[in-house]
């Protein structure tokens, strides 16, 4: 199988669960990110569109729905942070690769030592292959996550934390 890695280069972080697996209803699932890519970059998604073909091609898979694909147009999302983007869901069972802006590394045998940087709406690289899923749970087309590097700071998504720093401090004076 012709697996080629595609780095993904100054992109957007949604929805990482890079630290820790994921849960859904109660359920532990993977590590995993949504990378949000600007439609400008054409040779990226030309990349992802070329290793997408070869796998459903080596796969002998004829055709999968473009809703069963890990990539989505994210004009189609409602979350505003998706418009103009592409947005590609990658996962890992294992723990993938995590680095700060120096290279260093964000977990030390297993154990996270900074969980500063990685955060939604950062900018990333980021380090996938494309597989394709045929089995008894259905045909898909999955992105596997290596690894994951940070570039720069950027507007976080959401809410962010709540800071109450002043208000726990002034509890040492109750």
């Amino acid at each position: 199988m012709t697996k080629a890695k595609i780095g993904l280069k100054n992109v957007r972080l949604s929805y990482p669960s890079l630290f820790k697996k994921s849960v859904f209803n109660g359920k532990e699932g993977k590590f995993e990110a949504t990378l949000l890519i600007p439609k400008t970059d054409v040779a990226t998604k030309a990349k992802i569109d070329a290793q997408i073909q070869i796998a459903l091609a080596e796969a002998k898979v004829a055709k999968i729905p473009s809703e069963k694909w890990c990539i989505k147009d994210g004009d189609e999302n409602e979350d505003e942070n998706y418009a103009g983007h592409w947005a590609l869901k990658a996962s890992t069972h294992k723990q993938p690769t995590l680095l700060d802006g120096d290279g260093g590394a964000l977990i030390v045998d297993g154990i996270p030592v900074n969980y500063d940087g990685l955060y939604a709406g950062c900018r990333v690289n980021a380090l996938i292959d494309i597989w394709i899923q045929n089995n008894d749970f259905g045909k898909r087309v999955n992105a596997n996550l290596y690894g994951v590097k940070f570039v720069a700071d950027d507007e976080p998504f959401g809410a962010g934390p709540i800071d109450v720093t002043d208000e726990l401090i002034d509890l040492d004076d109750i």
